[in-house]
């Protein structure tokens, strides 16, 4: 399929990132995005984690899809108006995720300063149960063993570090990649090009494309709300660009004047 001007403009640009991403693994935590309640928030993370991703496969998966829909949607709506699609989708995926990862994370705040003040083994349960539950098979034999023990000095250590790694994970590890734009794009393609027929490869099937976008949506908002917490998939990120394309295609739906 023929690349149009501002696909492979962005394609360009993510491939360019990733090379000096490479170089300078540090420039993830530069501009990445950053939680609200991390001190190295900024702004322009809104838009710059959207060029970076954490690995050859993030980048791939992404770009393989840009290269399929993408290119179609520029065609119906010119370049102006799809990088306003874009950038629209994913920086609203982008504020969505935040803003869920804010509301998640400001009750966590405070149990973790409070938790190395009076550590035992309740407490550390109540943590895990509250705002670490996708831990909870990975330290139920910690967790044995702390309330066997709970004056052990190694145990009592080993609790703090775990919450303090876990929050800070939460709170400070940045989240990046084209995700939220991307599967924005599906969703566009799916709502103007409902019945195209596409193959898949795994499983290795025809299925029409609104029925992709169905399944899609279905499996994010599933893993948003009932993903582990160990993953670092920012499912929200993944149902914010869908949302948000609906939200903005229904918009100039209803502009029909000037939608084209």
């Amino acid at each position: 399929m023929m690349l149009t001007p501002v696909v492979r403009t962005i394609l360009f640009l993510n491939i360019i990132v990733f090379i000096l991403e490479s170089y300078n693994p540090g420039l993830i935590y530069q501009f990445g995005l950053r939680s609200f309640l991390s001190p190295d928030f900024n702004p322009v993370q809104l838009i710059t984690h959207m060029f970076m991703h954490a690995g050859f496969m993030h980048i791939f998966s992404n770009m393989i899809g840009l290269i399929i829909f993408a290119p179609m949607l520029e065609r119906v709506w010119g370049p102006r108006r799809f990088t306003f699609f874009y950038f629209f989708t994913g920086i609203g995926a982008a504020l969505l995720f935040s803003g869920i990862n804010y509301f998640e994370s400001a009750g966590m705040y405070d149990a973790a300063r409070t938790y190395p003040l009076n550590p035992s083994p309740d407490a550390f349960m109540d943590f895990i149960t509250r705002y670490a539950s996708g831990l909870y098979d990975q330290v139920s034999g910690f967790m044995e063993q702390y309330e066997a023990q709970p004056n052990n000095p190694a145990l009592i250590d080993g609790s703090i570090k775990i919450v303090n790694t876990y929050f800070s994970r939460q709170v400070y590890e940045p989240m990046v990649g084209a995700s939220g734009a991307i599967f924005g794009i599906i969703m566009a393609f799916g709502m103007l090009f409902p019945n195209t027929q596409l193959f898949l490869l795994f499983p290795p099937i025809p299925i029409k494309a609104k029925y992709l976008v169905i399944f899609y949506g279905a499996y994010e908002l599933y893993s948003g709300i009932y993903r582990s917490q160990a993953s670092n998939v920012a499912h929200f990120a993944h149902i914010g660009g869908m949302l948000f394309a609906f939200i903005l295609i229904k918009y100039w739906g209803s502009q029909r004047k000037t939608f084209y």
